[in-house]
């Protein structure tokens, strides 16, 4: 069972706690930050603007990848990025150089603020469990930065190589808002990184009944539509790249049905003894 505290925490107290983990947290991110601020140039030239170089290491692959299954003619081996980014504000490079450092600090802090997390729900949760506190944070933090290398060596130069070389009339010359480039590329980064978070999601929604493996079984196929039309939205219209893309979700999605039966199969067993 869960441990008992010698005072039961009211609910402004929960509040209390929460505001200091968001305190700290905060701190961390800041003064990561801060850290990231002095290799700036290096996430500039070679992070952020890295997807927009035709020798970018996935293009490269794709390439490779598609030659291998016979495609010898296809777009991916010829990539052109006939666009420029520019600064329309007068604080955006500022402004630019803020957001990319915060956000480096986000992804760098980030096994500290699951630590943070596990210190706030752990009081709900029994003891056995409070000993894995190691491998919730070490499973968590491995599945944001495999998602965050997802969302960065898949997502992006895809999305990039996509809307930088797409043209509906020749009339029209791509100049990208450096907001919009940078936006786009921290959103994928980000997204990805939490969504790969879905097996520890799924994990505790089914310890707290609000799911099964049943209902995640009876709407596979509906997530395996809505998977692939993502897919072809955000990658070039070929379909190796498509499924180069669904696969890692899917496979995300399966582990997820396997992890919820174990819980529910768990859970149920505790209720009867």
């Amino acid at each position: 069972m869960a441990k008992n505290n010698l005072k039961e925490m009211s609910f402004l107290d929960h509040l209390e706690e929460l505001r200091w983990l968001l305190v700290r947290s905060t701190i961390a991110i800041l003064v990561l930050a801060l850290g990231s601020f002095f290799i700036s140039d290096f996430i500039f030239e070679k992070i952020l603007f890295g997807p927009k170089n035709p020798d970018f290491i996935t293009y490269r692959f794709f390439c490779e990848v598609t030659q291998f299954f016979g495609f010898q003619d296809n777009d991916i081996c010829k990539v052109e990025m006939p666009f420029i980014i520019q600064n329309t504000d007068m604080g955006g490079q500022i402004s630019f150089l803020i957001w990319t450092c915060i956000t480096t600090g986000f992804i760098l802090g980030f096994p500290f603020i699951i630590w943070e997390v596990w210190k706030f729900i752990s009081p709900a949760l029994y003891d056995n469990e409070k000993k894995y506190a190691k491998l919730f944070i070490f499973v968590s933090s491995l599945l944001f930065f495999l998602g965050v290398l997802f969302g960065y060596y898949i997502i992006t130069p895809l999305s990039v190589y996509f809307f930088g070389s797409f043209s509906a009339s020749a009339e029209i010359v791509n100049e990208f808002n450096l907001e919009s480039y940078t936006g786009m590329i921290k959103t994928s980064v980000i997204a990805c990184g939490l969504l790969f978070e879905l097996p520890i999601i799924i994990y505790f929604l089914s310890k707290l009944g609000l799911i099964t493996p049943t209902f995640m079984r009876k709407y596979r196929k509906i997530a395996l539509v809505i998977v692939l039309i993502l897919s072809a939205i955000i990658t070039p219209p070929d379909v190796i790249s498509q499924v180069i893309v669904a696969i890692p979700i899917m496979m995300l999605y399966e582990i997820s049905i396997f992890i919820s039966a174990f819980v529910t199969k768990r859970e149920t067993l505790k209720i009867k003894t």
